[in-house]
């Protein structure tokens, strides 16, 4: 399984698919917005500001994933010494960060109209403030450490304690008294959220995910040439 997740392999998914993958973005993104803007109501308490949740929404989840995603891969690394795991982590960090940051400056601007004020050190905002604050020690680890199998070690490491605070992030609004609505899209129960708005919702979240796998081969091809010619010195 491993010698299939080859950094080769990734490299030739990268070259032979990334244009078509561009392509599909831009035509997702853009029937995304159109739905988001134009066709989807606006909301009957918040109006159009409801809309950034078209952007908020997605970018949340995914910040979560992505980091689900380093500690999966910090677990293999740790157990298998599977170095393709730690250019997966490597590669996708900088994205998930990216779209930690996107969520929570656009919820401090859906927050002042709805809440009142940008920030309150509310259960979600806060945990989501530690999720970025995680990010940034995995990122500056590697920036800091000279050393390649010290550094991976050590953001593995950063990666497993942070997944501790994904559930919190996740149910923080069912376990504490928050200024955050409780969630309206459900796995196990019927969702609260309408299918006009629900439908975009959707369409910009897989627009984004198409965008991370277009970020993600750009960087894992990078990071794995670099690895091959620092190991070659």
């Amino acid at each position: 399984m491993f010698d299939f997740l080859s950094t080769k392999n990734f490299r030739d998914l990268h070259d032979h698919y990334l244009y078509w993958v561009k392509i599909f973005f831009l035509t997702l993104v853009l029937f995304g917005l159109i739905l988001s803007l134009f066709i989807s109501p606006a909301d009957y308490l918040q109006g159009d500001t409801a809309r950034i949740m078209y952007v908020h929404v997605p970018a949340s989840w995914l910040a979560l994933q992505v980091y689900a995603v380093m500690s999966v891969c910090g677990i293999v690394t740790l157990i298998f010494k599977a170095r393709i795991f730690t250019l997966i982590a490597k590669s996708v960090a900088p994205i998930g960060f990216t779209f930690s940051l996107i969520s929570l400056f656009t919820g401090s601007i859906w927050g002042q109209p709805t809440w009142g004020t940008f920030w309150t050190w509310d259960a979600r905002l806060t945990s989501m403030l530690v999720l970025v604050l995680f990010y940034i020690a995995y990122i500056l680890t590697w920036k800091i450490t000279s050393q390649f199998q010290l550094a991976e070690k050590l953001t593995s490491i950063i990666a497993l304690i942070g997944l501790a605070n994904l559930p919190i992030i996740k149910f923080s609004v069912d376990w504490f008294n928050t200024l955050h609505q409780p969630a309206t899209i459900k796995l196990t129960e019927s969702s609260t959220i309408h299918p006009s708005m629900l439908t975009p919702l959707l369409v910009m979240f897989f627009a984004f995910v198409v965008f991370s796998i277009i970020v993600f081969l750009i960087r894992f091809k990078l990071e794995s040439l670099n690895l091959k010619i620092n190991s070659n010195k």
